[in-house]
């Protein structure tokens, strides 16, 4: 078979793999509301959590970051099988799970933010670079007590910190796909960023009706 063939094999089973909602699956497990009924209506971790469950948050929460981590290190462990090397065809599989989060095929196209998502991506193409892009959300979260702004700050870091020297390499390609996450995952918090500049949006650790 031609390589595109399996890129775009790699491409769509990344996809369908990021449109299943674990937000939504683990709820209904716990016995929980829909979370996109309440709170900031977004199926993440973060959501769940308002519901007063951290087992099911965490549980959505390792969820989302292996449905981004999982097609990313099968792309880098058996690509080379069939002619899928380097970071750049990982990252594009990275990028298409990622999409399945934010537009699920499974789940009317409405799914969540991606954050987890794309940590997930991230660690599977660079463990160095994750610790790297958890130390800035650490920081920013700390510093705000705002995930939204912390994600949004992580996001946009990963990119700009892959284009200098460290452990993580120089793929134009993986950096094109960061650029396209980040610039997705910032358009998808546009309500929270409306809510910062308004002052209304919710900090970490409160609760939300």
């Amino acid at each position: 078979m031609p390589l595109f063939f399996w890129q775009f094999v790699a491409i769509v089973g990344g996809y369908l793999l990021g449109s299943v909602s674990f937000a939504v699956l683990v709820s209904r497990v716990f016995g929980l509301n829909d979370p996109r009924s309440y709170g900031s209506g977004n199926p993440g971790a973060t959501n769940v959590l308002r519901s007063g469950s951290k087992a099911a948050a965490i549980a959505v929460l390792v969820l989302d970051v292996l449905k981004g981590l999982l097609p990313v290190a099968l792309v880098l462990h058996i690509g080379p099988d069939y002619g899928l090397t380097g970071a750049g065809a990982a990252a594009l599989t990275g990028l298409a799970a990622f999409v399945g989060h934010l537009y699920p095929v499974f789940f009317g196209f409405k799914g969540g933010k991606g954050v987890a998502t794309a940590l997930g991506v991230v660690l599977a193409l660079s463990p160095w670079l994750a610790l790297v892009v958890l130390v800035v959300f650490g920081v920013v979260l700390a510093a705000t007590r705002y995930v939204s702004l912390a994600s949004m700050s992580a996001a946009a870091a990963a990119p700009l910190i892959m284009l200098l020297p460290g452990p993580w390499g120089h793929s134009v390609l993986a950096v094109v796909a960061f650029l396209v996450m980040a610039a997705l995952l910032i358009w998808r918090h546009r309500a929270n960023i409306e809510r910062l500049r308004a002052g209304t949006e919710a900090k970490f650790g409160s609760k939300k009706a």
